[in-house]
């Protein structure tokens, strides 16, 4: 999903199960076999439901017609309305289940589906050791693996207009985030172009801003903010939420219509050149793929990785990266749905993404040709990215929110980073998290 976006505390309430929302090591053990697969057997009659997002609908249909072909089985994709994250819980609670789904495999989220009890263990599956190094740390949770990775996570950096930085003179990527301030004020002053186009009116992208300037907080911090011993409300963490406010929004360093641009206007906008840059993950690069062709792309658009002190990015695991098998009690459909992610992530990999044309999450499986080089970069940045707050905290604030709420005047910084730690404590303490 173009959004890392936290489930709201309502669903833990919700209960998936008696013990939903319940101390991650509580829970069931039982799990489909495990080990090797054959990907092509015969599976006539056997019928498996698939939930997906709106956005993600028509990503597995190569996979699941060419499986369908192969064995016989029949899979049937169920969409779940938006937003995913929070309607998924309320449907599970219902005790309605689905054989496999789309999730985003991060310890922040992978909980709110209470894996122990409800997802098959995927630990020795035959694709594993196939995976990325980072797409190898995805879809964890208490050390045992309950999503399968089918693509590689979203990418965090800075899509710029080639046009306006050449006009602006600008001959070398910025190297840290004050650096890239110094760049967008050279490209207001040399072209008057808008060196930042922000996104108020879908709200999600505002966070990411504040995450490029968090990137500096070594894992101590994280490792303690889990363990309620350190908070959202960290001099780091206003800090960056002010130098937003101040520098970009307040100091004329964005487009005039931020409160209300939408993404897809963004994606416009650094195409024709009305914004220099844009900050954001690689959704903005597939919305930009669905109205112009790589040749387009390449003449017109660059990328480069950007952290608060280095050139680095971040990745952003979200939805459509991971697929989770649920134990539903009928053995036949489990193995049927650990055959299906077998053969998804084995033979027919190359073949899914070259239909895709997605960047590949196996070292082995090379890329397929005619993909932008904004979607090269990205990928070679990955190996050596950080996480964003997703990855590293144990549960994800929703703070586009709050933030949304500062560029209206209606919180200052230091209430945006209270909102995200009042969130924190409340899913955490609906989880039975220790310390909460």
């Amino acid at each position: 999903m173009r959004r890392a976006v936290s489930v709201l505390v309502t669903a833990c309430l919700l209960g998936l199960t008696a013990t939903a929302c319940s101390d991650s090591t509580a829970g069931g053990t039982d799990a489909a076999p495990q080990g090797s697969v054959d990907p092509t057997a015969d599976l006539k009659g056997v019928k498996l439901t698939m939930w997906t997002a709106q956005n993600s609908v028509s990503q597995p249909k190569q996979a699941i017609e060419a499986f369908e072909k192969a064995t016989g089985a029949e899979i049937t994709t169920e969409v779940i309305p938006d937003p995913y994250e929070s309607n998924v819980p309320t449907k599970l609670a219902s005790g309605v289940k689905p054989d496999l789904m789309f999730w985003q495999p991060t310890g922040s989220t992978l909980p709110f589906v209470q894996p122990q009890q409800n997802l098959l263990q995927l630990d020795n599956e035959d694709w594993v050791s196939k995976l990325g190094k980072t797409e190898q740390s995805l879809g964890q949770v208490d050390g045992h693996r309950y999503a399968a990775i089918v693509t590689s996570p979203a990418v965090l950096g800075v899509y710029y207009n080639k046009d306006v930085f050449k006009k602006a003179g600008v001959t070398s990527m910025p190297k840290s985030y004050d650096e890239m301030l110094a760049t967008a004020a050279q490209i207001k002053a040399k072209t008057g172009v808008a060196p930042f186009f922000e996104v108020g009116g879908d709200k999600w992208p505002l966070q990411w801003q504040v995450q490029a300037q968090m990137t500096d907080l070594p894992q101590s911090f994280w490792d303690d903010l889990n363990k309620n011993k350190e908070s959202w409300t960290d001099k780091v963490v206003v800090d960056a939420i002010t130098k937003y406010k101040t520098k970009i929004l307040d100091g004329g360093l964005a487009q005039k219509n931020y409160k209300t641009a939408t993404f897809v206007d963004q994606g416009k906008a650094i195409m024709d050149g009305s914004a220099a840059m844009a900050l954001n993950v690689t959704s903005l690069q597939a919305q930009i793929q669905s109205t112009a062709s790589t040749e387009e792309m390449d003449q017109k658009l660059g990328w480069f990785p950007i952290a608060n002190s280095a050139a680095q990015a971040e990745y952003s695991p979200d939805q459509t990266n991971g697929v989770v098998a649920f134990k539903t009690g009928d053995t036949e459909r489990q193995n049927a749905a650990r055959q299906f992610l077998s053969f998804w992530l084995g033979q027919d990999y190359p073949e899914y993404i070259k239909t895709n044309k997605l960047v590949s999450v196996q070292p082995a499986v090379p890329n397929p040709a005619g993909l932008p080089q904004t979607a090269i970069a990205q990928a070679e940045a990955l190996s050596t990215a950080t996480g964003v707050f997703q990855v590293k905290a144990l549960t994800a604030p929703d703070m586009h929110l709050a933030l949304a709420d500062m560029i209206y005047g209606k919180k200052s910084p230091q209430q945006v980073a209270q909102a995200a730690q009042d969130q924190f404590e409340q899913i955490l303490k609906a989880r039975g998290v220790d310390g909460f």
